[in-house]
């Protein structure tokens, strides 16, 4: 059991006064932790840990302290009940965050959190979560917010909020799981109490998009591989990057930016997938040799003409990645028009196309979870239902007389 005591402490200050703490002692082990108050020693009753009538503001500022001291208090009772063994070092950090009003702010720990991800190159991540972060702000019209402010009905609040401006329940869903990762967070930092967890009431399984995943059928695919570009110049990269990423089991554009020619062997192309650290071998097709064939004349380290540069900082790597894939969708658009394309054909179709081809000529569910590095084939079962469209209506015209 710790014990805690306010005293003054001898170490007298410029002013004349000396500082009163807050004094923790645990396992023979003691902490201070500093109060707002400085006093004249002679207005000091070290007995008892209070003011003594010469202070002039005697029964406030011992109220003060009570309060002080019964926050102390109910931080080492909630440590006990929690876990059988905890430090000074527990109390501390639990302590701070419920003394000083900064440490709760959730905008403030999110930014730390940003920052984390910046540093370790999760740029990805970092955006979503600056997004997010910068939503809650526009909504909550205040710059500080307490953890324990983001309650369930803050949630619902939020999602009737984001619902109104268009949101949909898929793009609600992503900006709730960066709040809940915040939390878990914390929590286990901790930075706050469990109790304060607010998605045990908020249930964002409830929150599923409703788009349909767009994909093209093999002949579509095959009229974009074979369109004659000789007087577009300025789409052939783009529809490079469609066909190599169909025919490499729909590469990720971020996997793609950073293939270097030291991913090639042989016939094989050896790549580590950002987004699961899943590796990859990868059989070379014949469209992906042509491919390749026509960037390995530029002698640089990365195949594709993307990132122009060695030792790009993960923020510049992410801002040369945005603005290319902008450019790379623009492009589709123009393509999937030469084409006769009526689809909204985007990066990310090249792997939808992959899927719902290699279901379209009958290949299993489980070799097309395996070539898409899902990690469980529940997870491909999910992709594929949203791909069935058009198996569906070839199967009702076989009604038709």
């Amino acid at each position: 059991m710790a014990s805690i005591k306010t005293i003054l402490r001898k170490k007298q200050l410029l002013n004349g006064k000396f500082p009163i703490s807050l004094r923790v002692t645990k396992d023979r082990k003691t902490k201070f932790f500093r109060t707002p108050f400085e006093v004249h020693i002679n207005e000091w009753d070290s007995k008892v840990g209070r003011f003594n009538k010469k202070h002039t503001q005697q029964l406030k500022s011992n109220r003060l302290l009570g309060k002080i001291e019964d926050r102390a208090l109910e931080v080492i009772s909630d440590l006990e009940m929690a876990q059988d063994f905890y430090t000074l070092n527990d109390f501390e950090r639990k302590f701070r965050v419920q003394s000083n009003p900064e440490a709760s702010n959730i905008f403030s720990f999110w930014e730390e959190l940003i920052d984390e991800m910046k540093e370790a190159g999760r740029m990805g991540n970092a955006d979503v979560y600056h997004h997010t972060k910068n939503s809650v702000q526009k909504f909550a019209k205040q710059k500080s917010l307490h953890f324990n402010e983001v309650s369930p009905t803050f949630l619902d609040k939020y999602e009737v909020y984001l619902r109104n401006k268009g949101g949909s329940g898929g793009g609600i869903g992503v900006k709730m799981r960066a709040i809940r990762a915040i939390f878990n967070v914390a929590i286990k930092r901790g930075v706050i109490d469990e109790k304060l967890y607010p998605f045990k009431h908020y249930k964002i399984s409830k929150l599923k998009g409703k788009a349909i995943k767009k994909a093209l059928n093999i002949e579509e695919v095959h009229s974009l591989q074979n369109l004659d570009l000789s007087d577009k110049p300025h789409l052939i990269n783009s529809r490079n990057y469609f066909i190599f990423s169909f025919y490499t089991r729909g590469m990720n554009f971020a996997d793609m930016m950073k293939l270097r020619w030291e991913n090639v062997s042989g016939d094989r192309i050896h790549y580590t997938r950002s987004k699961t650290k899943g590796n990859f071998i990868i059989k070379i097709m014949p469209p992906v040799k042509d491919i390749l064939d026509f960037y390995a004349k530029n002698n640089k380290p990365y195949i594709f003409p993307i990132i122009l540069r060695e030792n790009l900082t993960p923020t510049q790597l992410n801002d040369r990645k945005r603005k290319t894939l902008k450019k790379f969708n623009k492009d589709l658009k123009e393509l999937a028009g030469l084409a006769g394309i009526n689809k909204p054909v985007t990066s990310y179709v090249a792997r939808h196309s992959f899927a719902n081809c290699l279901k379209q000529k009958g290949t299993g569910t489980d070799i097309i979870s395996e070539s898409l590095g899902h990690q469980d084939v529940k997870t491909t079962k999910a992709y594929l239902k949203e791909l069935d469209t058009a198996i569906l209506d070839e199967a009702s015209e076989l009604l038709l007389p």
